[in-house]
C-alpha cells in the first residue's frame, strides 16, 4: 500500500519514467527527476508547460491550482501566458462552492496575468473531495529556459520568503477550529494570509532577466526536497545552513503541534535559486527591492559530493523526498 502524496523518487523513476519512450524531436526537456516543466520546440521560441494538482486542500482550491502550475512556468524564467482547469467535483457539491472556486482561481489569475483559456469541469462520485488539475503554459524565446544543468560548484543556493508557507496557510485555513487553541487570533490570520504571497512568478522572473544556473518552485517534499532535486539533476552536491532558512514563528509553532518538519512541508511561495558568484548579490539586492524577502542559505558543492544540510556544527545528509509533511496533518 502506497502512501498519500506525490511518489518518492525511485517509484517515479520505476513505474513512470523508464515506461516513457522519447519520440519527437520537438520535445527539449522530457519528464526527469526535478523537472518542472516540459519544453516543445516551436521555431524561434520554446513553449514550456506545467501541470499539477490541489488535492490537499479544501478552502483555497481555486485559488493554489492558479499559483502551483503557473510557479513551475516562473522556475524556467518566463512568465505564464495561459492555464487549463480541470475541475473534479464530489457529488453533494453546491453552486455555492463552485462560484467561490472560481472566483478565487479568477482572482489569482488576473493578480499574475495569466489567462484561464479552458479546461473541463464534472460532478463525479471518483472523487471524495474537490480536486483541480491545472495545466499552465509559458513562451519564451529558444534556449532561454532557466536550467539546472548549468549548476557548478560554488554557486550560491538563495530562498525567496519563508519555509513551510503554503502548508501553513493550507493548515490554518482547513484546520481553524483546532488551531484556535494554541494560536492566538493574530497569529492565525497571519498563518492563513500566507496563501496570499504563493506567487512565485515575480522573483522567477526578476532572477531570469539577471541570470540564473536554475531555479526551482518549492511544492511537495519542502525545501529539503527541492535542494536535493535540483542536486540530482545536476550531479553535483549542496550544502544548505539551516540557521540561515527563514521559518516564520506562527510556522513553526504550527508544525511543533502537529509534529511535522518545516523544511519538509509544502512550501509555494518560496523560490530556490542557483546563482553564480557573480550574480547572487544583484539577484538579492534586485529582488528585495521588489519587496520580495531572499536570503543566502548555502552553497552547490562538487560532483558526487553529498546533499547536506549543516545544524549547529553537525551536518547531515539530506535524503530524497518523500510524502510531503502536510500529509501528516490532512491524512490523519
Amino acid at each position: 500500500m502506497l502512501k498519500a502524496g506525490k511518489l518518492d523518487s525511485e517509484l517515479l523513476k520505476k513505474l513512470i519514467f523508464d515506461k516513457i519512450k522519447p519520440m519527437r524531436p520537438e520535445v527539449m526537456v522530457r519528464p526527469g527527476i526535478g523537472e518542472d516543466c516540459a519544453v516543445v520546440d516551436f521555431g524561434e521560441y520554446e513553449c514550456v508547460m506545467s501541470t499539477d494538482p490541489i488535492t490537499a486542500s479544501i478552502s483555497d482550491i481555486g485559488r493554489l491550482a492558479i499559483h502551483v502550475s503557473c510557479n513551475d512556468i516562473a522556475s524556467n524564467g518566463l512568465r505564464p501566458i495561459g492555464i487549463m482547469l480541470a475541475v473534479m467535483l464530489p457529488l453533494g457539491t453546491t453552486e455555492a462552492q463552485i462560484e467561490k472556486m472560481m472566483e478565487q482561481a479568477a482572482a489569482a489569475a488576473e493578480a499574475i496575468g495569466v489567462e484561464i483559456i479552458g479546461g473541463h469541469t464534472e460532478i463525479t462520485p471518483a472523487v471524495a473531495k474537490p480536486v483541480i488539475v491545472s495545466t499552465a503554459i509559458g513562451r519564451g524565446e529558444k534556449w532561454a529556459s532557466q536550467k539546472a544543468e548549468d549548476m557548478e560548484e560554488g554557486d550560491h543556493l538563495l530562498l525567496t520568503k519563508s519555509a513551510g508557507m503554503e502548508g501553513t496557510g493550507i493548515i490554518a485555513c482547513d484546520y481553524e477550529e483546532e488551531l484556535k487553541e494554541i494560536l492566538s487570533a493574530e497569529e492565525l490570520a497571519a498563518a492563513k494570509a500566507m496563501l496570499n504571497r504563493v506567487s512565485v512568478v515575480e522573483e522567477g522572473v526578476l532572477a531570469a532577466k539577471i541570470g540564473t544556473h536554475g531555479m526551482h518552485d518549492i511544492t511537495e517534499g519542502g525545501l529539503l526536497g527541492a535542494v536535493w532535486e535540483m542536486c540530482h539533476i545536476s550531479g553535483l552536491g549542496a550544502c544548505i545552513q539551516v540557521d540561515r532558512v527563514p521559518v516564520d514563528p506562527v510556522t513553526r509553532k504550527i508544525c511543533h503541534h502537529y509534529e511535522i518538519e518545516p523544511l519538509r512541508l509544502i512550501s509555494s511561495g518560496c523560490m530556490l535559486i542557483v546563482a553564480a558568484e557573480d550574480k547572487a548579490e544583484n539577484i538579492i539586492s534586485t529582488v528585495r527591492a521588489h519587496g520580495i524577502d531572499i536570503v543566502d542559505i548555502g552553497r552547490i558543492t562538487g560532483t558526487g559530493e553529498k546533499v547536506s544540510m549543516q545544524l549547529d556544527r553537525e551536518v547531515l545528509e539530506i535524503q530524497p523526498p518523500a510524502a510531503d509533511e502536510l500529509y501528516k496533518v490532512v491524512g490523519r
